[in-house]
């Protein structure tokens, strides 16, 4: 496939699937094997946080010095992502473009190095990204904040909304939620059947000696070793992440994590962007979704027929691609930061 850097129109249309990813699962895996995007100049700071462990900041380095009140970002992102991902790549480039600040929260364990404690991250884990908030407010309070969550981080960043309603602090003007797994439990079904068990193995590979090696790390984690048992993502959670991090097994942990519910309480302006043929998501959820939307006028629900998980390629051609996604998310922000 080609490897040529995305194509930005001068005055972008109106989203149309690129005819030459012609189905759910190649427009998802095109941004593993065919998209390319420029590697931003960044840093990364380690804040200590409250229980004794550290987080890992990856935070965009400006061309050029900005002003006080220049707009920011803060992308949380998805399963085992991180700055390689191709959606923080292209959401540091739409900032670059645009003079914004931008940073990155990397989960705990998916830094350069494994965090202390024995907890991991998890779709429901929202204490780290309302530190991560709160902190960056405090760094730069003239700046409007817009947030990202892309997959299990649209997840975490949807139910952070939800739970803090109208206390977020009032430089978070507005936030995009990109192929949010909003029902954990269907979620999860949904991964590991047909093509998608090819999804599924590929995050077990990276997940299961992630979690073998904490193990190693914590005696008093020895009774979670079946994890290496594991074939599904639902068998995971239930032998790991769940016990760890106090449910009682995966069912538990999905239905207290899972964002639907939480959307009835977001107060900030919040676009919600999945594909209908998401392969990791029931369309039915997105129904779901939708309903909870039609009684909250601070959800925008943009729900496209095609575009895959976190695809949403555009473009005639494969060598002048177009990637609405992160546009489209960075173009919601903009108008919030006006």
């Amino acid at each position: 496939m080609t490897t040529a850097l995305p194509h930005r129109p001068a005055s972008p249309p109106a989203y149309r699937p690129a005819w030459w990813l012609p189905d759910a699962h190649t427009a998802t895996l095109w941004g593993r094997v065919g998209r390319r995007e420029p590697v931003a100049s960044t840093r990364v700071e380690r804040w200590d946080t409250p229980d004794g462990d550290f987080l890992d900041i990856v935070r965009l380095i400006p061309r050029t010095a900005l002003p006080a009140n220049a707009p920011r970002i803060l992308l949380l992102h998805g399963l085992e992502g991180g700055m390689q991902s191709h959606y923080a790549r292209a959401m540091f480039r739409e900032a670059q473009a645009r003079s914004w600040g931008a940073d990155l929260l990397l989960f705990r364990t998916c830094g350069s190095q494994p965090n202390l404690l024995p907890r991991s991250y998890h779709s429901g884990e929202t204490t780290d990204p309302a530190l991560v908030i709160d902190r960056i407010v405090a760094q730069f309070p003239a700046a409007p904040l817009g947030l990202v969550g892309v997959s299990l981080g649209g997840n975490v960043l949807c139910k952070l909304l939800g739970e803090r309603g109208a206390s977020m602090p009032s430089q978070v003007v507005g936030a995009a939620a990109m192929s949010v797994p909003f029902d954990l439990a269907r979620a999860s079904r949904q991964i590991g059947r047909g093509f998608g068990m090819v999804y599924e193995q590929a995050f077990l590979r990276s997940l299961i000696p992630k979690a073998l090696a904490k193990i190693a790390r914590h005696d008093e984690l020895a009774a979670l070793k079946t994890v290496k048992d594991a074939r599904t993502l639902w068998e995971f959670d239930d032998y790991f992440t769940a016990p760890l991090h106090g449910f009682t097994g995966a069912e538990d942990y999905y239905a207290r994590a899972s964002a639907l519910p939480f959307l009835r309480g977001v107060t900030v302006p919040l676009l919600l962007l999945s594909a209908i043929d998401d392969p990791f998501l029931p369309p039915a959820v997105l129904d779901d979704v939708r309903q909870i939307g039609a009684n909250n006028a601070a959800l925008t629900v943009e729900f496209p027929a095609r575009g895959g998980h976190v695809g949403f390629t555009s473009g005639r051609w494969p060598w002048k691609p177009w990637y609405y996604g992160e546009w489209r998310a960075s173009e919601f922000l903009a108008q919030r930061f006006r």
